[in-house]
């Protein structure tokens, strides 16, 4: 199990990175406001940047899967149905982050008819790109709340189990319930901003960082 716990928190910092690193070369997991004119202009501009961030979206779905079943095996023994219902959802997020790449894919083409029309074409291929964006973002929603039930779950183990300190599973539970009701919020009404959006991402993020720092380095201890 040492090996597992070791992995596990190593695939939770690692997810982190791949989503700094992808953001960085422009790939985007979510955006409301998405400007479908700059972004083609931006991919066009350099488009392995783009092909490069895609490649890197798969390898963090499949770490996300891998991280899921590890975790199963870690902490399922102390409560199954919790760990089954965590393993469904948090599966089910890495199956829709893979179903929303293909259609990503399909604007380096459209970057690059778009660099060389003009006029009705342009505003044609500017609308096609806006509308497959807003399909993807809307499906990242429903993935997010797969995060949420999937984290909340295995919080709610932590909390219990007393395998880790009690306040790393409280954190998780704050952080999956503000993630969910969120995204929630945001599939009902789209254009939703407010500070909550932000304390909803900062605590989730640092569940990760903590949880996956004390699978790493305390299992290693």
């Amino acid at each position: 199990m040492i090996t597992e716990m070791i992995f596990s928190g190593f695939l939770f910092l690692s997810i982190l990175v791949l989503v700094i690193v992808m953001a960085a070369l422009g790939y985007l997991m979510e955006k409301d406001d998405y400007d479908s004119d700059a972004d083609l202009q931006k991919i066009n501009k350099n488009p392995k940047k783009l092909q490069i961030s895609l490649i890197l979206a798969l390898i963090h779905n499949g770490s996300v899967i891998t991280l899921t079943i590890l975790l199963f095996i870690v902490f399922s023994s102390y409560n199954i149905i919790l760990g089954v219902v965590w393993t469904i959802f948090r599966i089910g997020e890495g199956l829709i982050l893979f179903y929303n790449e293909p259609s990503y894919w399909g604007f380096l083409n459209i970057a690059k008819k778009y660099s060389v029309s003009s006029g009705a074409e342009k505003n044609s291929l500017s609308d096609l790109a806006r509308t497959i964006f807003k399909t993807k973002n809307y499906r990242f929603k429903f993935a997010m709340i797969c995060w949420s039930i999937g984290t909340l779950a295995y919080s709610i183990v932590l909390v219990t189990s007393g395998v880790v300190p009690a306040i790393i599973g409280w954190l998780g539970i704050v952080a999956s319930i503000l993630v969910g009701f969120l995204n929630g919020i945001k599939i009902v009404k789209s254009n939703y901003k407010g500070v909550l959006s932000v304390i909803g991402a900062l605590s989730a993020i640092l569940f990760e960082v903590i949880i996956g720092g004390w699978l790493l380095f305390y299992s290693i201890i």
